[in-house]
């Protein structure tokens, strides 16, 4: 991300309105490595490929803001890896990480990771500092610590339904799992922080938030994204593209002031609801229109979203979620050629 681009994000977050609607899309590794020509092994495994897919991005669609922004990750297997998880990489596949925890009991036994040393994080923080030099000369920077939230790496250890479970039979045990997954989330935002001396802003993405009802998310999201987001970061990024009708309303106390969504709600409706006090980035629908879709329907999604939306200040275009698989250089191209139009 530019400094121009950060700039400009930071006005959005604080609700200035812009002469032109800003575009920005969560990028990683289900659309860039196909969109650039390469497998997704060699994407996770290919530092130098890696670095080239993302630079094609930025060099592609200078008018979008990508986030988080060279993103080095290795899908959902990035944190349960630390705790021991065995992850399975496919040539072509998203990864997979398998559970460890079998039954509430074997909570009592998981340690705290050290994120310097354990499992995929190493090789994560490694190549953003060897790429560091070569996203500087474009005039980057990597902007931001990235993680996934407490419940989402919750359901992996255990697996959903085995964690949903656990809540209604057990809380005392998915407290004492979120406990320790959340000192472990605070040590690695904290080290990526310190290595990363650009960094300013936070993205999280939970999507289990979503699959929770209200008094659910009181007590089980809550308190743990709040101590997350309680840090000074100049723009705190959440993403989940779940249902988010039982919890957005609280987004803004956890210090949210960016959010991804799905399309469960309106734009107006989120808006509303969080009393537009939160920008929001999105939400045409990620799969069946700017994948799917031809240029002419990803423009009229476009201009309808904007047409309905009554607040611009507070709005971010993009898809409702991370970017999808397939999506097509001209789809991407007819959205900011909709979004820029007048």
């Amino acid at each position: 991300m530019t400094d121009k681009q950060w700039n400009d994000l930071l006005k959005i977050v604080n609700g200035e309105k812009r002469e032109s609607l800003p575009i920005g899309f969560i990028i990683d590794c289900p659309w860039l490595p196909k969109w650039y020509g390469i497998n997704i092994l060699d994407y996770f495994s290919n530092d130098e490929l890696w670095l080239k897919a993302n630079l094609k991005a930025i060099e592609t669609f200078p008018d979008v803001t990508f986030l988080p922004g060279f993103w080095s990750e290795y899908g959902m297997c990035t944190e349960p890896s630390a705790f021991g998880a065995k992850c399975i990489f496919w040539k072509n596949e998203f990864p997979f990480a398998e559970k460890i925890l079998n039954s509430p009991e074997d909570i009592h036994k998981l340690k705290l990771p050290n994120p310097e040393t354990d499992g995929l994080l190493p090789f994560m923080l490694n190549r953003m500092m060897k790429a560091q030099p070569a996203i500087e000369i474009t005039g980057h920077k990597i902007r931001f610590s990235v993680s996934r939230g407490p419940l989402n790496i919750a359901s992996f250890l255990m697996g959903t339904t085995e964690l949903m479970t656990t809540m209604m039979m057990d809380p005392e045990a998915v407290h004492k799992l979120l406990r320790i997954i959340t000192d472990f989330l605070k040590a690695w935002h904290k080290l990526q922080w310190n290595t990363i001396p650009s960094i300013e802003g936070i993205m999280m993405l939970d999507d289990i938030v979503g699959f929770v009802g209200e008094e659910e998310f009181k007590e089980f999201g809550y308190p743990y994204l709040k101590e997350l987001y309680d840090m000074k970061a100049s723009v705190k990024l959440f993403h989940n593209d779940a249902d988010c009708t039982m919890s957005i309303k609280y987004y803004p106390e956890l210090g949210i002031n960016l959010y991804n969504p799905g399309t469960h709600m309106t734009m107006n409706d989120m808006l509303d609801v969080t009393d537009h006090k939160m920008t929001i980035l999105g939400n045409i629908p990620p799969r069946d229109v700017l994948a799917a879709g031809t240029p002419h329907q990803v423009k009229k999604a476009v201009k309808d979203l904007v047409k309905e939306t009554t607040d611009h200040s507070r709005l971010m275009l993009s898809c409702g979620g991370g970017m999808p698989p397939g999506v097509s250089t001209e789809n991407i191209r007819a959205f900011i050629e909709a979004a820029k139009a007048k």
